[in-house]
């Protein structure tokens, strides 16, 4: 309700297009015309609905640390309250009861460690609303104010003041103090829980480097990473972390990229490869050209993605925010409902009063509040460390129900670059291949060159170079005339040519390339984009949990069909345009199919976008991919199926927790309402509510 009142005022000021305020997270996030209003006037708005503005400049390194001094001020307030509230409990329970220390006790406790209630009660109270303090000021002063009428009645009949002495009544002060004291401490384990829940930003940030050592003149110095500026050389020496985003410029070694992808095995790096902010040196020493300002690194895009994520809110949570709105005002009027029937059937006035208490203070708006957004900051975090980013909350909900996966071959299912699989005739083939090839940039060209490296073939060079377009290549090595490419460069060449190889790699989805020495055919490599380690078995995991798989490419209806055997997929779309991808998704959603389209998020952004769930699948280096609902950084297939499930548990989840809640709620108010629950087992229950649904989303962090 605290966040749905500030929401509402927010949303009511002139220039303001959209309000969104997330209570788990203690922010708001507003698009307003700067003509019209500005940020100051948004900050008076929060104040006077009766709240603190604290600005935290997206800093989650400062927000963290200022979630830590909250936790321990609700510490100091619950210890100082518990301390006071347990003596006046145990006198209660005692014959002589000492009825003035009790509500002195009580009374500091009340208006002492528990003046924020009241506070904000009050403020509140000025502006015609009320929220969860409300209740509690309510519950409290009332069981105070009460108990104190009655200790003064009681005295006034004493025989030192010249009464009669009266039998003591009903006091009720251990209820005050222990329902504050209970509720201080609930308080305290919610903020606790909930920077569990939401310290994954604040790890992400405190991943990245301190210090650099920039190399300038041939002198190395010392610096903090925020002096450097793009353009300028590091070095990183075994060990220590890539202060920010650049490229290598010397050295080569093998980082550990897990905190960007979730993947453990350590990536190569030479000359001319990109590096990442934050990720670790393993062996030999780089020097690094600085590419990119601290605010745009990889980690910092992947920050605010999660941050962002974070902050906006599930489509599941409007029911809860609806309900909060009301939730007080109803609750108070329940209470006040109760009182006047419990006295309407002749109840003592304690009993009803007793019993309108324990209505108040059962009440759980805080746990609904929590549900959503608790389990979103916990599951966003979790994927973040994984190198999953679910870019909203809406995207946990597109991804529970999906019919249909579709993948887009290239990239995604497979490595994306060609390589050489069948060398048939020998290594002199592939080393003719590679002496040709080495003139060429073409993609297969450099499959052949590469895989002579690999085998550590001596490369001949090449004279009389010639390239025949859509056919292949020839020229002169070793003082032998030599060509290679496809049969109508042959039949060009006047080589005679054996069929039997060429057709069987054809089948196997392969391209087949010739390899003629002074007119004889010598021999045949096969080349072909190879499939992901784990992508047959991210289909098969796909395919248990009832999904379909369908695989999209502009391949060769033979190529893409001999994948799609490999792999285990049943349907395949080949020859694709990349313009008619979009079309393929659209014809499935028109058949009533719900559909989660993977791809590379460059060529595929309107099928992605198109899509009831887009799943981009991008290297460390372009995370912020704007199309789409998630972005899979690093890995295979294997991640779309680790995506899923985190999202399903989220979202699981959010269903239990909401559960809970309305539980809660649904089974205390009418129980405490007939009197069956005393108002310190009601304010237990509240406070344990809050603390439960939090620690259940705690749940995801295991998985």
């Amino acid at each position: 309700s605290c966040a749905v009142n500030i929401e509402r005022d927010l949303a009511q000021t002139p220039g303001v297009t959209d309000a969104s305020v997330n209570y788990a997270l203690a922010q708001a996030t507003v698009s307003y015309d700067e003509g019209k209003t500005h940020e100051h006037e948004l900050h008076m708005v929060v104040k006077k609905a009766g709240y603190d503005v604290v600005m935290g400049h997206g800093d989650a390194h400062e927000n963290h640390m200022a979630h830590g001094a909250d936790v321990k001020k609700a510490g100091r307030k619950a210890a100082i309250a518990l301390a006071l509230a347990v003596p006046v409990f145990v006198l209660a329970m005692g014959e002589l009861g000492f009825p003035f220390v009790q509500g002195v006790l009580a009374t500091i406790v009340v208006f002492g460690a528990g003046s924020e209630f009241h506070v904000m009660a009050a403020k509140l109270l000025r502006r015609g609303r009320a929220n969860m303090d409300t209740l509690i000021s309510l519950g409290t002063v009332a069981a105070l104010v009460l108990s104190w009428w009655q200790l003064i009645i009681w005295m006034n009949g004493y025989p030192l003041l010249g009464g009669i002495p009266e039998p003591m009544p009903s006091l009720y002060f251990e209820t005050a103090a222990i329902i504050t004291g209970f509720i201080l401490l609930g308080r305290y384990f919610e903020a606790r829980s909930k920077g569990k829940a939401g310290e994954a930003i604040a790890k992400l940030v405190e991943l990245g480097a301190k210090f650099a050592h920039r190399v300038r003149d041939g002198v190395t110095e010392d610096v903090p990473v925020d002096a450097l500026r793009v353009g300028d050389y590091v070095l990183v020496k075994p060990g220590e972390k890539i202060p920010l985003d650049g490229v290598v410029r010397e050295g080569e070694s093998a980082l550990d990229e897990s905190m960007l992808t979730g993947e453990s095995i350590p990536v190569g790096k030479k000359l001319g490869d990109n590096v990442f902010g934050a990720t670790v040196n393993t062996t030999g020493a780089l020097t690094i050209e600085i590419t990119k300002e601290p605010k745009d690194t990889v980690l910092a895009q992947i920050v605010r993605l999660v941050g962002e994520a974070q902050e906006k809110k599930a489509p599941i949570q409007k029911l809860a925010d609806q309900i909060s709105g009301v939730f007080v005002p109803i609750v108070i009027v329940i209470a006040f409902v109760t009182f006047v029937a419990w006295m309407l059937t002749g109840a003592a006035l304690d009993v009803a009063f007793v019993n309108a208490v324990a209505v108040l203070v059962i009440a759980c708006p805080c746990a609904l509040g929590l549900a959503t957004p608790t389990a979103i900051m916990v599951g966003t975090g979790r994927g973040a460390r994984e190198g999953i980013l679910i870019k909203s909350g809406e995207a946990l909900e597109r991804a529970r129900n999906l019919d249909v996966v579709v993948f887009d071959k290239t990239g995604t299912l497979t490595e994306g670059k060609p390589i050489v699989t069948d060398v048939i005739g020998g290594d002199d083939v592939l080393r003719y291949a590679a002496a040709l090839e080495s003139s060429s940039e073409h993609p297969l060209a450099l499959a052949v060159t590469r895989k002579a490296k690999e085998l550590g073939l001596a490369v001949s060079k090449v004279v009389d170079f010639a390239s025949v377009s859509g056919k292949g290549i020839r020229g002169t090595v070793e003082g032998k005339h030599v060509v290679l490419g496809n049969a109508l460069m042959m039949v060009d060449e006047g080589v005679a040519v054996t069929a039997d190889d060429l057709e069987r790699l054809r089948e196997q989805g392969k391209t087949a390339v010739i390899v003629a020495v002074d007119g004889y055919m010598i021999g045949v490599l096969g080349i072909a984009d190879a499939p992901k380690a784990n992508a047959k078995e991210a289909v098969a995991d796909l395919e248990r949990s009832g999904l379909s798989v369908m695989m999209l490419t502009g391949d060769h209806k033979h190529t893409a069909e001999a994948i799609a055997r490999q792999l285990g997929i049943r349907d395949v779309e080949a020859e694709v345009l990349p313009g008619d991808k979009l079309a393929v998704v659209k014809r499935l959603q028109q058949k009533g199919k719900r559909v989660a389209f993977v791809g590379d998020g460059i060529n595929d952004a309107p099928a992605l976008t198109q899509a009831d769930l887009g799943i981009a699948v991008g290297s460390g280096s372009d995370v912020a991919i704007e199309a789409g609902q998630m972005v899979l950084v690093g890995g295979g297939p294997e991640k779309v199926v680790a995506a899923l499930r985190l999202t399903r548990v989220t979202y699981r989840t959010i269903k239990q927790n909401l559960f809970w809640a309305f539980i809660y709620n649904i089974i205390g108010i009418p129980l405490a309402a007939l009197g069956f629950l005393n108002p310190i087992v009601a304010s237990a229950a509240m406070a344990g509510s809050s603390i439960s649904v939090v620690l259940n989303a705690l749940r995801i962090r295991r998985g």
